[in-house]
């Protein structure tokens, strides 16, 4: 005999379980409809820098060498 005092907890487990169910399966019917996302270009499409564009002695690297002098 069971007591009185005592909630039905099966049936408001079970309930839950079917809600935490319901609530996976439409998520993942959902999920495959939406776009791919753009894709970024990579570093290999855009155009090569000029052979001249390498190392430039400029105002701040020349900043650093004045600082770093010993």
């Amino acid at each position: 005999m069971k007591p009185d005092h005592q909630p039905p907890v099966a049936r408001r487990a079970l309930l839950v379980g079917a809600g935490t169910a319901g609530a996976l399966v439409a998520t993942a019917t959902l999920v495959p409809l939406r776009e791919p996302a753009k894709a970024v270009p990579s570093a290999a499409a855009q155009p090569a820098p000029d052979a001249a564009a390498g190392y430039r002695l400029s105002e701040h690297v020349q900043q650093y060498y004045r600082t770093a002098r010993v």
